[in-house]
């Protein structure tokens, strides 16, 4: 089996673990359920490794991850490639110092949170998420990193919305979504 085959099953295998659930949490959503894939020790196992082996000779010093799913993804994929996570949060979660950066909602707006001091300039960093709804957050984590000093090496997420990719290139994020990883 050559590697690109063996990265087609485990991409197949991660892609059947994501349950699907319609009109969650409101009418017309389809929504992508990441909890069925942390079931399946196997498909998560695949994922951490595929984007391990993508980054892990790109020189990355730090790993966001975009609170809450960030969370699950990001600290495994730091480890495999030897990079500090940073946590990029709501508002008020994180004690001490905080920058901040304010982003927009459908209805209204947010702001995402990193500790101050917890990147450095010329630090070079992934940004990790498992999904991108609207750009908003993540465009935010990219604006927050910046600020701080840090480039962007690249965005990664777990679940790829077609529908969505263009919206996202043309806010300018470098995107590797599932579809992209092999």
């Amino acid at each position: 089996m050559s590697a690109s085959e063996h990265a087609d099953d485990r991409l197949q295998r991660i892609s059947s673990s994501i349950r699907v659930i319609p009109n969650f949490p409101k009418p017309g959503i389809m929504f992508q359920d990441i909890t069925t894939l942390l079931l399946d020790h196997k498909a998560f196992r695949d994922t951490i490794d595929i984007l391990v082996e993508r980054y892990k000779d790109k020189n990355i010093t730090v790993v966001a991850g975009v609170e809450a799913r960030g969370f699950i993804f990001g600290p495994p994929i730091a480890l495999g490639i030897g990079a500090k996570f940073v946590p990029l949060r709501k508002p008020k979660k994180l004690p001490g110092e905080v920058i901040s950066e304010e982003y927009s909602l459908e209805y209204g707006t947010d702001r995402m949170e990193m500790h101050v001091g917890a990147v450095q300039p010329g630090d070079r960093a992934l940004v990790v998420d498992d999904l991108i709804a609207t750009g908003g957050t993540l465009c935010a984590a990219l604006k927050l990193l910046e600020r701080v000093g840090a480039e962007v090496f690249e965005c990664a997420c777990i679940i790829e919305l077609p529908e969505l990719k263009d919206i996202v290139l043309e806010s300018g994020i470098l995107l590797q979504g599932s579809s992209d990883l092999t």
